[in-house]
């Protein structure tokens, strides 16, 4: 007699390879070896004639090299689960070497069962203040995987978080199936990071996945905690002058300006506030003196004419913290020495500055050394040539004699006086008076 050897259900995992035994005991000499996928009908998978054929119906289908009966399939499809028969036939003369030999077959079923690790974990959350919810999903796995959450320290020691508030749902997908958990969790007090995992653990595939989530607080460096009329409660505040940047703290706030932080007058200046590693997402809120915060990651400001402080807040659910962002501006106002025409707009493009204070000075010396010279010039030509410019030219004097300008009618006035008192003198000079 010939027994088989062989095992009523096997398991395999999606892309390796599947074993399923059917072996001989004692081993005698093969005759033919049948394998056979039972469903609807029996579909063969694999022949065997020691004389002649060795033929796999399934390309992926082969004869073990443990015992030459047993099946191998590699890789395995999800379609490859199911029960499969082993029929052998041997030649058996029941040890009488002058009888001829007489096949003997024999059959065995069992069940090959796929197993699908999962294909996808997800992990989402939900914030209010410091309660945190937390929802892992596990996706394409068969069976369902199983679920639980841990948390680590700073320190790299990982507890597991009680079984408190937990809701687990799994859903078919086909012939996978999708798992879900959700827990609740609430921060410490003052505790700036907490890594979290969902651990996916599927035992028949031997996986473990791990999906973490790291809560990050916003953090700055040479922080006081001060009190501030905007918020109820003291918060941790610098200034972005005490960030030298180097220290490897997570979570780091850090505000960049664009053109920067000391810029001309009259210059618009965009402030951006970023904190890498920080989870979630900070959100951020900008004010100068009393006025309206501003929401947002960027701060526009528009034609700066006096040095400002600015502050920005960075908050999450696990803290916040505030920064002074001084602006300052490195020239007056040179307004008055542009073209009017320019209404003191800076224009992109216009690298020209202002006159510094030493400019100016060194023209004002440069225009009275100038008149100087010219006032010199003048007097010194001045006095070389004094008695042309300044004295009166002596002139002879003008007479009229009688006799070679005789008396006559003129229309000129002023020539006949003359020349009448002229004549009257000469007589009476002549004739003396009786």
């Amino acid at each position: 007699t010939v027994d088989l050897k062989y095992d009523d259900v096997s398991y395999a995992t999606v892309h390796q390879s599947a074993f399923l035994r059917c072996g001989m005991m004692p081993v005698q000499p093969i005759k033919e070896l049948w394998w056979f996928k039972i469903g609807a009908s029996e579909e063969r998978v694999y022949y065997y004639d020691p004389t002649s054929v060795d033929a796999a119906l399934m390309k992926r289908a082969r004869r073990s090299s443990r015992d030459n009966t047993s099946l191998e399939i590699h890789p395995t499809q999800l379609s490859d689960e199911g029960e499969y028969k082993c029929r052998i036939v041997v030649w058996d003369n029941t040890g009488n070497s002058t009888e001829p030999s007489v096949p003997i077959s024999k059959e065995a079923r069992m069940m090959l069962k796929v197993n699908v690790p999962p294909e996808k974990v997800e992990i989402t959350h939900l914030t209010s203040g410091r309660n945190l919810s937390l929802r892992c999903k596990s996706e394409g796995a068969k069976p369902p995987a199983d679920i639980l959450w841990t948390k680590t320290s700073p320190d790299g020691v990982e507890t597991e978080i009680p079984d408190l508030s937990k809701t687990r749902e799994i859903e078919p997908a086909g012939e996978l199936y999708d798992t879900a958990e959700q827990i609740f969790y609430q921060l410490e007090e003052n505790e700036m990071i907490a890594k979290i995992s969902c651990v996916v653990r599927h035992h028949n595939t031997n996986t473990t996945i791990y999906k973490n989530i790291t809560f990050v607080s916003p953090a700055i460096q040479n922080a006081l905690k001060v009190t501030i009329q905007r918020f109820a409660e003291p918060v941790l505040y610098s200034s972005i002058e005490n960030q030298d940047g180097q220290d490897n703290k997570a979570g780091l706030v850090k505000i960049s300006a664009d053109p920067g932080f000391k810029v001309p007058y009259n210059t618009s200046v965009t402030l951006k506030a970023a904190a890498p590693g920080v989870f979630p997402e900070p959100r951020y809120l900008w004010w100068v003196g009393d006025q309206t915060g501003i929401a947002g990651r960027e701060l526009r400001i528009d034609n700066l004419e006096e040095d400002k402080s600015y502050y920005v807040l960075a908050e999450n659910p696990l803290g916040r913290v505030v920064l002074e962002v001084p602006v300052h501006i490195t020239t007056s106002d040179y307004s008055q020495w542009n073209d009017s025409s320019r209404d003191g707009d800076v224009n992109e493009g216009d690298t020209t500055e202002g006159l510094d204070t030493g400019a100016i000075i060194g023209i004002v010396i440069g225009a009275l050394i100038a008149v100087f010279f010219i006032g010199f010039a003048v007097w010194y030509w001045t006095i070389r040539d004094g008695t042309q410019v300044f004295s009166p030219k002596k002139e002879k004097p003008h007479t009229i004699d009688e006799e070679t300008v005789p008396f006559r009618s003129t229309e000129k006035p002023l020539l006949r006086t003359i020349s009448t008192q002229t004549l009257e003198g000469r007589r009476s000079r002549r004739e003396p008076s009786i």
